[in-house]
């Protein structure tokens, strides 16, 4: 475990995030690291690309057309804008199924003025607006296409669950004994693997290399889909849309609960995973952006677009600047 963002009151540096970081080849490789590489953590919510392999796979294979926004926001944990659930209703009306049937529980959008817009209206928040829906509308269609009940699709001996985690073991090179199952927040299990393996699945996600030609395509169709419509995988001000925006979609990154981040970079064959040991996401983003300038992936421009998250400002509530976060570490080479 390692300093990586210092956060500065004027010049004092008054607290810090501690973290890891690992980049690899689609071997597994790794390239650079920081911190110990093998160290443990849950993949939350960067495994939604991952896990939408397998839906991309079934459908792809039974001829079903998902639009590229459709694609996206399975993979996403998005804001609960109207665009957003628009699109997981979609999803659920192609298959003959409602918002009932998904059971990742009611949430207030995270997306504030769409949030406060519907207060106002007083009007009853439902699943779509669950960041995870998409998920498992995603979920949902490939319990239909394998013939399977979609009344239990979160259990952990359901077909749909036990395709993800083969999956999740085949792009990780983890061994099915190794890696850890536990409940995510939406209810559906979440996997625990090395930030080390977490970065490996990333890398293969963005090769053909060593996949099957069916898993090849449906990688390529999920990053085609994310990089033409980024805002699907999030929303409105959040970094990961702003981070495949601004790179015109050569960086795909999607973040974790927890302080998780996972990113691939199709065109240098590489995978990062960022994990930050308190679970603060203040301080993933910064050490995101400073990993990719490290490594030379982003250009003076691009880093310059994304200096808001870069040094992430820290202001009272009179509206004052008075202090920012700061990455302050140096990746090792391995």
């Amino acid at each position: 475990m390692s300093i990586i963002i210092h956060v500065k009151r004027g010049s004092v540096i008054e607290s810090q995030h501690n973290g890891y970081i690992v980049v690899t080849d689609i071997n597994g490789q790794i390239i650079y690291h920081l911190g110990d590489p093998e160290y443990k953590t849950f993949a939350r919510s960067s495994a939604k690309i991952l896990q939408a392999i397998p839906i991309i796979e079934e459908t792809s294979k039974n001829n079903i057309d998902l639009s590229d926004e459709e694609i996206a926001v399975i993979c996403s944990s998005h804001n609960g804008e109207a665009d957003h659930v628009n699109k997981v209703k979609s999803i659920l009306d192609k298959f003959n199924l409602s918002p009932s049937h998904l059971l990742c529980g009611e949430q207030q959008p995270l997306h504030k003025e769409t949030r406060e817009k519907l207060l106002r209206k007083n009007f009853k928040f439902t699943t779509l607006h669950n960041t995870c829906s998409g998920k498992h509308a995603g979920m949902l269609i490939l319990a239909k296409l394998l013939n399977s009940p979609i009344e239990s699709y979160l259990s952990i001996d359901h077909p749909v669950q036990q395709v993800m985690l083969n999956t999740i073991v085949e792009m990780s090179g983890a061994k099915m004994n190794e890696v850890d199952i536990a409940k995510d927040g939406c209810g559906v299990p979440v996997f625990g693997l090395s930030v080390h393996q977490l970065a490996k699945a990333y890398a293969k996600i963005g090769s053909s290399y060593s996949l099957s030609e069916n898993r090849a395509l449906a990688c390529k169709k999920i990053l085609k889909a994310i990089s033409k419509h980024p805002f699907y995988l999030a929303g409105t001000d959040r970094f990961d849309t702003h981070l495949i925006h601004v790179t015109q979609g050569r960086i795909i990154g999607k973040m974790g609960n927890e302080g998780v981040f996972a990113l691939t970079i199709p065109t240098e064959e590489l995978g990062i995973a960022v994990k930050v040991s308190d679970g603060a996401e203040r301080a993933s983003y910064p050490t995101v952006v400073e990993t990719l300038s490290q490594l030379n992936l982003i250009s003076t421009y691009e880093k310059e677009k994304l200096e808001r998250f870069h040094y992430p400002i820290i202001k009272n509530r009179r509206d004052e600047v008075v202090g920012r976060l700061e990455p302050a570490f140096k990746l090792l080479r391995a």
